[in-house]
Order: C-alpha cells, then sequence, then structure tokens
C-alpha cells in the first residue's frame, strides 16, 4: 500500500517595502545645494572685501592677467597723500613716501614705473626720460621718478650705468605700484606713468595723468600733461614764474648792453 504525503504549502513572497514619496529626497537636495551656494557666495564676498581692505589705499586688482587696479587714481581725482601707497627705498638705501616726495618738490611729481631694470624696454623708458630731464623739470617744477619692484641694489647700478639724473624707487612688495594702479595680477608691473599736482595745503594732490603705455608713450603723456597745464595750478604757477624770471634777465641783459653802448658814444664824443 502507498502512502501518500502531503505537499508543503508554499510560502509566500514578502511584501515589497512601501515606496518613498518621490519628491521629498530632492526638495531636501535643492535646499541643501541653496544653502552651500548661499555660503559659499558669503565666503568669495568677505574674500573680496578682505582683499580690498589689506591692498593700499583700500583699491584691489583685477584678476584679469596685465590689468590695472580698479580702483586706481584717474585724471582729475585728488588723493589723499597720507598712508598711500606705504613706505617704499631709494635706490641709494633711504627711506620715503608719497606724501614726502610730493611735499618736497615745488609742483608735484612724475612717477613712471617700469616692470625690471636693465632689460631693453626698461633701458629706452629710463633712458627718453633721462633725455628729457631738463625740459620736463627745470621750468616745470616737477620731480621726477623711476619705480619698479626691483632692489636698491639693482637699480643703483641701473641708475650708475645709464647716467640717470633722476632718483629710482624701489617696491619689492609693490605696495605703492598697486596703490598707483600698475600691479599686474598676480604679479608684475605694467609700464606706465602719472603726473600728480602739488595741492597748496600739502595733504592731497592732483592727478594730471595716469596712463598705462610704452617707453616713448610715457615721455608724451607727461609733455601733455605738463603742456595742458601750463595755464593754472602749481605747475602753470612754476612755469609762468620761469618764464617771467627769463624775461627780466634779458630784459636786464639788453638795458646792460644799451647802457655799455651809450657810455662808449659818449667818450667818443
Amino acid at each position: 500500500m502507498v502512502e501518500l504525503r502531503k505537499r508543503k504549502p508554499k510560502e509566500e513572497a514578502p511584501a515589497p517595502p512601501p515606496k518613498k514619496k518621490s519628491g521629498s529626497k530632492p526638495q531636501a537636495s535643492q535646499a541643501n545645494t541653496g544653502s552651500k551656494v548661499a555660503a559659499k557666495e558669503d565666503v568669495a564676498s568677505a574674500v573680496q572685501e578682505a582683499a580690498a581692505a589689506s591692498t593700499p589705499n583700500g583699491t584691489a586688482a583685477v584678476a584679469k592677467k596685465g590689468s590695472t587696479a580698479s580702483g586706481a587714481p584717474k585724471v582729475g581725482d585728488s588723493i589723499d597723500l597720507e598712508g598711500f601707497g606705504g613706505e617704499v627705498e631709494t635706490h641709494d638705501g633711504g627711506k620715503t613716501t608719497l606724501g614726502k616726495m610730493v611735499a618736497d618738490s615745488k609742483a608735484g611729481v612724475v612717477i613712471f614705473t617700469y616692470p625690471k631694470a636693465s632689460t631693453p624696454g626698461c633701458t629706452t623708458q629710463a633712458c627718453l626720460f633721462r633725455d628729457s630731464y631738463d625740459p620736463l623739470t627745470s621750468t616745470t617744477g616737477l620731480t621726477l621718478y623711476g619705480l619698479s619692484t626691483d632692489s636698491p641694489k639693482s637699480n643703483a647700478a641701473f641708475r650708475t650705468k645709464q647716467s640717470l639724473p633722476y632718483t629710482l624707487l624701489c617696491d619689492p612688495s609693490a605696495t605703492l605700484i598697486a596703490a598707483l594702479g600698475f600691479k599686474k595680477a598676480p604679479k608684475g608691473t605694467v609700464r606706465g606713468v602719472v603726473v600728480l599736482e602739488k595741492v597748496e595745503d600739502g595733504s592731497s594732490a592732483k592727478v594730471l595723468a595716469a596712463e598705462a603705455g610704452g617707453p616713448a608713450a610715457t615721455v608724451e603723456v607727461v609733455r601733455s600733461a605738463v603742456m595742458s597745464a601750463s595755464g593754472g595750478g602749481a605747475v602753470g604757477k612754476v612755469d609762468k614764474e620761469s618764464e617771467d624770471k627769463m624775461a627780466a634777465e634779458t630784459a636786464g641783459e639788453v638795458a646792460d648792453s644799451a647802457a655799455k653802448v651809450d657810455g662808449e658814444g659818449t667818450e667818443a664824443e
């Protein structure tokens, strides 16, 4: 007799877990993403503010390579000389500031910037200013300076070799260069020139010219600024005084010559 065995009942498959509601996770993700973006923007803003505060005169260099500082002085501006650009060294090891340079001048200062001493372009620029030194300074009352990030030793050798009659300023940290708007980002110096007219109270200076350019172009910028200012201001005043002095000396020489001729004529009679 065959014994029949009962089959075990099939086990039911476990019920699938309930599906998560769509949209809940993306919403949380979007919220997290938004907060991260906002945090990044806050950090970037804080960095920019800190950079502007730590840069001389409160100006910050723009990131684009080869460009100058966005807050650089412009023609017609009046700049406060107190602490402007910090302290720099001269080629002979002395210490000075822009405020002191302006104060020591008769009518103002001309400062041209150059990337590196004793290189071809910078030598050309320095020698062009050397050859134009008397016309740009003798009758205008302006004092001429060259400015770079070179060391006093490099600038002293450069000055001696090229027989430069003016002082070279050494600004390794580029604080004055940046304040004037001629610092490249992230590193380097833009070739350019500024002409600052001395204001009577001595605490500020008026910007007559501020422009980047080649060796010859920077000299022409100064010539144009001097000619434009010859009608008024400290530069024009010194120039007019020089003309008056020369005219007086010429008139005196003519009078002396006339008196001498008259005297010789009387003796002949």
